[in-house]
């Protein structure tokens, strides 16, 4: 069943895209802060009982529908799994952004393939040059490509196996929405949390753990193998954010082309160390980097379906 609601999910999401998502972050931005406004008393064990209940709750309410519909009808229970994984993956939510910056430089339009930069990241780009766009485009398309197909696929494959339905997608996407809204020491609104928000990181950090190791893993294997185990053994941790660190240096292993490096930011120049080995990205190295992304989609499909044989096997 996993293999074929993800197969569904992706065809869907190509056929008809979600049009916009922002109802369902206002919907849960307002469900997360509805915990936050009634017990962060800025101590860490209420920012833990928060945190359990955002995400038990819609956790028990998609198990028990995941059951409830599977003893009914089993083509019921795959269907609310495509649906699930249809709300939470969003391969198209980053893909069409790194689509429109490649064509974008490809027609010698620097400050388009700016504009639209600066909206996917939420910060201005118009400083940036044609090697440093494609060198973030390269960033920003591995990441998102981990956080919205790769760590979510990863927990739905876990739960399923487990039972549970498709419990470990809303798991991954709820604990990541929270970690963003709770964690964030930028946001004035939430300035004044205090330790409320350090039990949403740390349990963000434990379910990272695998989705992380097991992309950088996948990259290697489609990959580069040498130069990506190379990367990411000796530059990830070198990274601000040593996990974002692990999917780059990894992924620019893979691919065999430096990121990272300073780039202009607010007029200053943002000291970043540089990650992976070869030559600076451009726009070949943007078509690698989306080959890479396919590949790994590829081999997670072909991974589901020797375990689909597997289990055929073993009954």
């Amino acid at each position: 069943m996993s293999l074929f609601s993800l197969i569904a999910a992706l065809l869907l999401e190509q056929l008809h895209p979600l049009a916009s998502r922002e109802y369902l972050f206002v919907w849960l931005t307002r469900y997360v802060n509805f915990f936050q406004r009634h017990l962060n008393t800025g101590e860490h064990k209420h920012g833990k009982i928060a945190w359990l209940l955002a995400v038990l709750l819609p956790l028990c309410g998609t198990a028990a529908l995941y059951w409830l519909s599977n003893l009914i009808y089993p083509a019921l229970a795959w269907a609310f799994c495509v649906l699930v994984l249809y709300l939470t993956m969003g391969f198209r939510q980053f893909s069409q952004y790194y689509t429109d910056i490649h064509q974008a430089l490809r027609d010698h339009d620097l400050n388009k393939a700016r504009t639209i930069l600066s909206t996917w990241r939420g910060m201005p780009c118009h400083e940036l040059s044609y090697k440093e766009i494609a060198r973030v485009t390269i960033e920003e398309g591995l990441l998102a490509s981990h956080r919205h197909v790769f760590g979510v696929i990863t927990w739905f494959v876990i739960t399923m196996l487990l039972g549970l339905g498709p419990v470990g997608a809303i798991l991954y996407r709820m604990a990541q929405f929270i970690y963003t809204r709770w964690d964030n020491q930028n946001d004035a609104e939430f300035a004044e949390l205090g330790e409320f928000g350090v039990f949403a990181r740390q349990a963000y950090h434990w379910i990272e753990w695998l989705p992380l190791r097991l992309t950088a893993t996948i990259f290697a294997i489609v990959g580069d193998f040498e130069d990506t185990m190379y990367c990411w053994r000796t530059q990830a941790q070198n990274w601000p954010d040593p996990e974002a660190g692990i999917v780059l240096a990894s992924g620019a292993g893979a691919v065999g082309v430096r990121l990272g490096s300073p780039i202009s930011q607010g007029g200053l120049p943002l000291d970043r160390p540089e990650l992976g080995i070869g030559d600076e990205a451009d726009m070949d190295f943007m078509q690698s980097a989306i080959g890479l992304v396919w590949r790994a989609l590829v081999f997670w499909i072909v991974l589901l379906l020797l375990l689909g044989l597997a289990t055929l096997v073993r009954i």
